[in-house]
């Protein structure tokens, strides 16, 4: 049974009922929905359109209804109807009669749907960033492990300077934590409650929305009744926070992938989550980083499919709208899916010390030392740069390291290079002298970690 019907006189067609209805998806909102529904109930209630037993048998009757739901939301799948609010209503006409018919008084779907969805979108807020913090402690735990694993850093995927294991966790530790924030602010302006908006002009009774609001958790009510039905900002925020985050699970992963590679093989993954080829029994495949890796394109297109959806629709509520849906729910599942991943990857993963070290040793890394070492010297930058780049030139023709050069051939490039420039030279050298605040010193590194053990502790 519709809950609109009375206008037409001929069913609905089964095609279109079928790209109309949204119950097969929307289902998740069934808990978001009884609890909306009961927050209604005390408002009606409170302005004299039901009594207070009314109002107590459909509070019973709710609590009923949500605690068979919530074990398994996918019970709700089991009966036709036509939306997860036509779903709830006539579950509870069945239990409470002709009084469940009351409940919409003064209500929208409109309005009905976005309470629902700030809702869920709240709950998933708090949902990931709970995930978010537990793939934080896995990073630090994971960096305290490997604090003395020296390895390549890279620019262009190119050799570069010299950091620690330690210091690249601690680089998607800070990434993390500003999808954490991220999803902070969204929650902060998600937490208005569009309950009691109608379709679009407002209800015609006098509820305390305020209240209602409370009622509900909100901070406060929304302002405006026509942005209220209309407005899906918070599921676009959320696609965003997830766009964003899984981006940079997506690189955490394209970095062990190149790790775990017989190029690199600074890191050996886990058989937990890895796989085999079914041909080449040699193989050892890091099929959960590729996942990751190849799930955040169906996050970015969630966000941009919504984005699409909304830039051309006039105020307030279209039916366009239900698109908001399936792209969220997926989005979100996916995102948890990826960041879950992420932190069972770092459990047992190993770290090759002896090959990163040997690789840090190798591509000139420690050029930018011994330019730094001339420019000590009273030798301008720029200048230096030139020099070392020429001894750069001569070492990859001699196939030695910058360090292997004796000191002959380096004062062939310039007369002030003494025996002081081997020091200089060493993967020790090179981090102790990056000590400033964010650098890669044994030192700041132990220290980013202290900070961080507190900060996640708090």
């Amino acid at each position: 049974m519709a809950l609109w019907g009375g206008r037409f006189t001929q069913a609905a067609d089964q095609q279109f009922k079928y790209f109309n209805d949204s119950l097969r998806f929307d289902y998740r909102l069934a808990l978001q929905d009884i609890d909306g529904s009961m927050g209604w109930a005390k408002a009606i209630q409170s302005v004299g359109i039901i009594t207070e037993s009314e109002l107590g048998e459909l509070l019973q009757a709710l609590k009923q209804l949500r605690a068979e739901v919530a074990p398994n939301l996918a019970i709700v799948l089991q009966e036709d109807a036509e939306d997860i609010h036509s779903w709830v209503e006539l579950q509870l006409i069945k239990r409470v009669g002709d009084l469940g018919k009351k409940l919409h008084t003064g209500r929208s779907r409109n309005d009905q749907v976005a309470v629902d969805m700030k809702l869920w979108c709240k709950a998933q807020v708090l949902s990931l960033q709970e995930s978010i913090r537990a793939l934080q402690h896995k990073l630090v735990e994971t960096a305290e492990a490997n604090q003395q694993s020296v390895m390549p850093g890279y620019t262009h995927l190119q050799r570069a300077q010299p950091i620690t294991f330690a210091h690249w966790c601690m680089a998607y530790f800070e990434m993390l934590d500003r999808d954490y924030s991220r999803l902070t602010d969204a929650y902060n302006r998600m937490n208005t409650c569009p309950l009691g908006s109608g379709a679009l002009a407002g209800t015609a009774y006098v509820i305390d929305r305020d209240k209602l609001a409370l009622d509900l958790g909100f901070e406060t009510a929304t302002r405006n009744s026509l942005d209220s039905v209309s407005d899906r900002d918070h599921v676009l925020e959320l696609l965003a926070a997830a766009s964003i985050s899984t981006m940079h699970l997506s690189r955490f992963a394209e970095d062990l992938i190149i790790f775990n590679s017989g190029e690199s093989h600074f890191v050996e993954l886990s058989d937990r989550v890895t796989s085999g080829s079914s041909l080449m029994p040699q193989k050892k495949n890091p099929d959960a980083c590729e996942l990751v890796r190849g799930k955040t394109g169906r996050v970015f297109g969630a966000l941009t499919g919504l984005l699409t959806t909304l830039k051309g629709l006039p105020l307030a509520y279209n039916k366009d709208m239900q698109e908001d849906k399936e792209g969220i729910f997926d989005a979100i599942e996916t995102w948890q899916a990826c960041i879950n991943i992420s932190a069972l990857v770092l459990e047992d993963i190993k770290v090759d010390t002896e090959r990163t070290k040997e690789a840090a040793q190798q591509g000139y890394a420690n050029a930018t030392e011994l330019a730094d070492y001339l420019v000590a010297k009273g030798i301008p930058f720029r200048e230096a740069h030139h020099i070392v780049g020429e001894a750069v030139v001569y070492a990859i023709s001699q196939k030695k390291a910058l360090e292997e050069l004796n000191l002959e051939e380096f004062k062939q490039f310039h007369t002030t290079i003494s025996d002081d420039v081997y020091p200089i030279l060493s993967l020790d050298s090179c981090l102790a002298k990056r000590c400033a605040k964010g650098g890669v010193s044994f030192e700041r590194v132990a220290e980013a970690i202290s900070v961080a053990k507190q900060y996640l502790a708090h």
